[in-house]
């Protein structure tokens, strides 16, 4: 090695040595959780978080509706008194396969469209820190359960790697793909490249609709119009088939209330967006959609089934769109699955995956192996049993 090559190297070492020694806690005290606010905001800031489901008002939200039989378990890392990584989980207890089994995992349930571990810094480090830490409490779970990753997520990356190394069975389910739009260019160029047939069905609805009343956009962002606009809106959403199917927020005291609370928190923050679609002073389609980090977030939509002929919520999204680019927006995410009304849209989507790390243990591999190969094998000979039967 010449000498300028160990100059280097000699630097490299003591810059590395002069680092502040990293270490890796758990919280499980609620108020604890509350007073991190500050720097669990500032931290998702550093870490680039491009979507708001990691922000400590959306967390604490969720924590403080469906939370009940639960218990937090956050594991946050430090570089020395510097807050540079946090892991957002809590316990709770399942059954699996019939199988009683201590999970961890994130704030989530069928309402969270996306999550992750919020890293700021020595990204690496960081998660060998939160793995390690975990692994030291390898006798309180069975289950690592982290849901709703999107495609090229570092916590999927790193956790998998590291349970790899760590021999701890693990496994990765695809759960859906969440359609978007891309906004880089021009409404109109990006409009013209909509099939005809679809531009065509958007044109005439939007003229008959115009015949019952001049057809307009009305968004309301501000904390005063909220307890009016949120009411109304929740009453088009569950005005068609969602009350009868029961997927209605009104359906669930506890969805309602997230909702109703979460609201309130992103107005106060300038992140909701609940838009109208009117036709004269009638509002026919409602979305409860979040702005934030020049994105816009579509969470929930829903019309009046009086107007359906019409395709009240095309034409809603329609408008919201085109105001996304005259807005010069870098983002229009529909979340959710996809769906062919979604496909309409766009050919863009993000694929979202589950990452199942198991305890290494009998349990942990047993779970393992039905998750992973006995439920699989399973569902695949049922189907070719089945197909076999129908060809008869």
């Amino acid at each position: 090695m010449t000498l300028a090559a160990t100059q280097v190297r000699t630097a490299e070492i003591l810059a590395h040595a002069a680092r502040p020694a990293m270490c890796a806690e758990t919280i499980s005290d609620a108020q604890a959780f509350l007073d991190l606010e500050p720097a669990w905001n500032e931290l998702v800031r550093a870490a680039g978080i491009e979507h708001p489901f990691l922000e400590h008002a959306w967390v604490r939200t969720w924590w403080e509706c469906f939370g009940a039989g639960s218990t937090l378990h956050l594991v946050i890392v430090k570089e020395g008194e510097q807050l540079i990584a946090i892991a957002p989980l809590i316990s709770t207890r399942i059954r699996m396969f019939g199988i009683p089994v201590r999970r961890l995992g994130f704030f989530y349930n069928a309402h969270v469209p996306r999550s992750g571990f919020i890293v700021a810094r020595r990204h690496e480090e960081a998660y060998q820190a939160i793995w390690g830490h975990l692994v030291s409490e390898r006798k309180s779970w069975d289950l690592l359960q982290l849901c709703q990753l999107p495609e090229g997520s570092p916590t999927l990356e790193e956790m998998r790697w590291l349970a790899d190394q760590a021999s701890c069975p693990n496994g990765v389910w695809l759960s859906g793909e969440s359609p978007y739009v891309l906004v880089g260019k021009s409404w109109q160029e990006y409009y013209g490249d909509l099939t005809t047939k679809y531009r065509s069905n958007l044109r005439n609805r939007f003229k008959r609709l115009n015949l019952a009343g001049l057809v307009s956009l009305e968004t309301n962002t501000a904390e005063e119009s909220l307890p009016d606009a949120l009411d109304a809106g929740l009453r088009l959403e569950e005005s068609a088939w969602k009350r009868d199917a029961g997927t209605a927020i009104s359906c669930d005291a506890k969805v309602q209330r997230f909702y109703e609370e979460f609201a309130v928190r992103a107005a106060a923050r300038n992140w909701l967006r609940l838009n109208f679609l009117k036709a004269g002073e009638q509002r026919v389609a409602f979305d409860y959609s979040l702005a934030y980090n020049n994105q816009i977030f579509l969470l929930k939509l829903g019309y009046d089934p009086a107007f359906s002929a019409y395709s009240p919520s095309n034409l809603l999204l329609s408008m919201a769109l085109e105001r996304a680019f005259e807005q010069g927006l870098a983002k229009y995410d529909f979340l959710g699955e996809t769906a062919d009304w979604k496909r309409c849209w766009t050919k863009d989507a993000t694929s979202n995956y589950w990452l199942f790390v198991f305890a290494e243990s009998f349990k942990g591999r047993w779970l393992h192996f039905l998750k992973f190969r006995m439920i699989p094998w399973c569902k695949k000979n049922h189907f070719v049993v089945r197909r076999k039967r129908e060809a008869i």
